[in-house]
């Protein structure tokens, strides 16, 4: 099947020239070929004609009055840009200048008169051709295009959600792992200090066994949006850390920085626990290790994991629901960091 076969409508040719036989005789050559054939006997009607309804091609005639037909071709890209229908000029100069006229007004193709009624034909039929495959063309770029933008935004979502702990909808441990390490490369560039915060529900077996699995779910998901909602800048993170486990990270941020987000938390949750639309059944408590440092080469991220972690084991030791900051007892380099941006 060709081009003209697989459409459902006759292709539109419109004929612009002013001698009015000739436009007779290419009408009903045109017509024989299967195409629909409307006329105009000068530039202006023929851009008044397309501003109403666009042919598939326009067949020309180079000089004619009131507007002559290299005029009308670049009117005609103007109007139109890439709506812009094919242009075969007709004209009876065959010199350079004017063949470098056609081109540079926008005409597709050029015909010299009197007229080759096969060239024409042929000439016709290859440019609706060759405008019906690029329409094509640009039409598929643009289905990829828009197809990319989608596949995109699908995978910037995917990456969302497998940031994104399922239950609290807080960073998960990979996310966490990963700025860590991000922040940890940086801040060790730029010598600033580096502050975690671990800290764990207290008693969250018991809650969860006297409650139920259902109640102990709603019960991260209220401390993890706590977590969250103290949190004020952009570049810290929470992340559930494992379990009750949940875990802050604070760049630029010093031990006693830390320290005020922690009880700030602390206030926050405990005001949540005793607001009558709580999911949370009793007050729950928090315990919170901090440790903060200023990343080095000869230090890692899991030394200050580490670091946190044994604070964390010394607020639960300590009777819980407190806060145990490790700066003044941090082997060294760690108890010779620089204190970094206090925290208000």
């Amino acid at each position: 099947m060709n081009q003209f076969e697989s459409r459902t409508d006759l292709p539109v040719i419109l004929i612009v020239d002013d001698e009015k036989t000739l436009r007779l005789v290419m009408r009903r050559t045109l017509e024989r070929e299967g195409y629909c054939v409307t006329e105009a006997d000068d530039g202006q009607q023929c851009l008044n004609i397309c501003q109403e309804q666009l042919p598939d091609i326009i067949l020309l005639d180079a000089m004619m009055p009131v507007l002559d037909g290299f005029s009308c071709c670049t009117q005609l890209q103007n109007m139109f840009g890439d709506r812009c229908p094919p242009v075969l000029i007709i004209t009876a100069l065959n010199d350079q200048t004017s063949v470098d006229k056609a081109f540079s007004a926008g005409a597709a193709d050029y015909i010299t008169k009197p007229i080759h009624w096969a060239v024409l034909r042929q000439r016709v039929r290859r440019t609706l051709q060759t405008n019906w495959a690029m329409a094509e063309l640009r039409h598929k770029i643009e289905q990829v295009h828009s197809l990319m933008q989608e596949l995109e935004t699908a995978n910037q979502e995917l990456q969302r959600l497998a940031s994104l702990d399922s239950l609290t909808q807080i960073a998960n441990r990979r996310a966490f792992d990963d700025y860590l390490e991000r922040e940890w490369k940086r801040l060790t560039r730029e010598q600033l200090s580096l502050t975690l915060i671990l800290c764990d529900i207290d008693f969250f077996k018991v809650y969860n066994d006297t409650y139920g699995h259902q109640s102990g779910d709603e019960c991260l998901r209220q401390v993890a949006q706590v977590i969250r909602y103290v949190l004020q800048r952009p570049a810290d993170l929470a992340a559930r850390y494992g379990g009750e486990e949940f875990a802050v990270i604070l760049p630029n941020t010093s031990p006693e920085g830390g320290v005020e987000v922690a009880k700030r938390i602390r206030l926050k949750l405990k005001a949540v626990s005793m607001e009558p639309s709580s999911y949370i059944k009793i007050p729950v408590t928090l315990s919170f290790g901090i440790a903060s440092i200023v990343p080095s080469k000869e230090l890692s991220s899991e030394d200050l994991i580490a670091e946190a972690d044994r604070s964390l084991y010394r607020a639960k030791v300590e009777g819980r629901d407190c806060i145990v900051c490790s700066q003044d007892e941090m082997p060294h380099p760690l108890s010779s960091s620089p204190s970094g941006v206090s925290r208000g």
